[in-house]
């Protein structure tokens, strides 16, 4: 016969949990109390402070920023990443990623050398195709990728502390054409460009939401290079300061966008440039390659162009990385210091009227060493304030004047000169200054 429960002998057991529990429920309370303290003074996720990556590997960021597109953000940073580093936005071609540009190309083992850092912005649309047709991605601000390239930019500048007078992009096929609407959307971004295999800004414009534009890529849209120039303008109304410096890549045989973008290209640039179409310089730096270079014979002209005779679409090959950083001024392993000029020449003319004047400045190197950066010193004569000037970054307005040369003029090699120039306000004396130097050194007048 089965035993017979006994209840009574299970009631002291509950009571007893009951009251444990009675006794605990005050600590339990306490414990979300506090933790909801700390809580409220923990920030938020969205709110936390942005974080560097990772060195020396390739890392992801997310959350950057405004991405219309949601395109996906790499990024490499090399261990030995310089203080306020440049940066150098390497864009994939069709069918492409971030990772495949990382794995593609140098830039990375470049930027341990000397200290940049690269990022990889990549496409999540079906065809991997940067968008450099539709209406949004042909003007600043508009929408697309590059508004979220740019909100990548704004996050690297953010973290690391970036130059942002050093920002630059380079990129093959799709990636060229992204690289030349990005210097037409934000000229004030970015210090120049390098497009292997690409066609000028908007060439590839549709308004039908389709991403191929076949008679820009077969190289049958030929425009004036001021219809070029005005593309590029338009993109940003009202913008007056300088702009990036270009540097084109193509191949003669290139069957996927035909070899007349090339000279497209170079009517759209140097337009934009203001310098003539004319080659200062012309040479073959590699068997079947000719260089011509506009408006400045230097690494760093405002115009650079290299066709390659009997080469396709993919062009791309190791080691062009390298003469792109020199196209930039990256190659070096750091802010180089500027090199005394051995001689200098300068000549200033004013013409004024009532009380304003335009001051024009040519400054020759007369010794045999090339300037790679210089600074400009003189004084304006009491009463003039310097309101406004061309190729040249003026501070301060008045008294003693220190003008630094732009990204694309930089340059000086012995014989060659630059030319400058200022508008002042004047209380009636318009005399030019009477004493320069050039990166310290005193230069003769004439």
């Amino acid at each position: 016969m089965p035993a017979t429960p006994h209840p009574s002998t299970r009631r002291p057991l509950r009571s007893t949990l009951l009251a444990l529990l009675a006794g605990l429920l005050p600590l339990l309370a306490a414990t979300v109390l506090t933790a909801s303290a700390a809580a409220a003074r923990e920030p938020a996720r969205d709110s936390a402070p942005e974080k560097a990556v990772a060195t020396a590997t390739l890392a992801e960021v997310t959350d950057f920023g405004t991405n219309p597109s949601n395109l996906r953000m790499y990024l490499y940073v090399p261990e030995s990443v310089r203080p306020n580093p440049a940066v150098v936005v390497a864009v994939h071609w069709c069918t492409g990623s971030g990772p495949d540009m990382y794995n593609g190309t140098e830039y990375d083992t470049l930027a341990d050398q000397y200290g940049f850092i690269v990022l990889y912005p990549s496409v999540t649309r079906s065809s991997k195709c940067f968008d450099v047709s539709s209406p949004q991605a042909l003007r600043r601000g508009g929408g697309s990728d590059p508004v979220g390239i740019k909100s990548m930019i704004d996050w690297v500048t953010r973290t690391y502390d970036a130059d942002t007078g050093r920002v630059f992009a380079t990129g093959i096929s799709s990636g060229a054409m992204m690289t030349n609407v990005l210097l037409g959307d934000y000229p004030d971004v970015f210090a120049a460009g390098a497009a292997f295999s690409g066609v000028p800004f908007a060439c590839f414009a549709t308004t039908d939401g389709s991403e191929w534009n076949s008679n820009c890529s077969g190289g049958t849209i030929t425009r004036t290079p001021k219809e070029w120039g005005d593309l590029v303008r338009n993109a940003y109304p009202g913008y007056s300061g300088p702009r990036p410096r270009m540097q084109i890549w193509h191949g003669t045989e290139d069957d996927v966008l035909r070899y007349p973008n090339f000279g497209e290209q170079i009517k759209q640039w140097t337009n934009v440039q203001g310098v003539s179409q004319t080659p200062a310089a012309t040479d073959t730096p590699q068997s079947g390659w000719i260089r011509t270079r506009y408006g400045g014979t230097g690494d760093q002209a405002p115009v650079e162009a290299v066709s390659l005779q009997g080469v396709g679409h993919n062009l791309y090959a190791h080691g062009m990385a390298s003469r792109v950083l020199t196209f930039f001024g990256l190659d070096k392993p750091g802010p180089a210091p500027q090199p005394q000029p051995g001689a200098c020449k300068v000549t200033a003319a004013v013409n004024a009227w009532n009380t304003g004047l335009t001051a024009s400045v040519t400054i020759t190197n007369t010794g045999t060493t090339t300037v790679n950066g210089w600074k400009l010193g003189f004084t304006i004569p009491a009463g003039q304030t310097i309101t406004g000037g061309w190729g040249a970054t003026y501070t301060p307005s008045s008294g003693s004047v220190t003008a630094a040369n732009a990204s694309y003029n930089g340059t000086i090699a012995p014989g060659a000169s630059v030319s400058i120039g200022y508008q002042a306000g004047h209380g009636g004396n318009s005399a030019a200054p009477a004493a320069f130097t050039l990166n310290g050194t005193a230069c003769a007048t004439g």
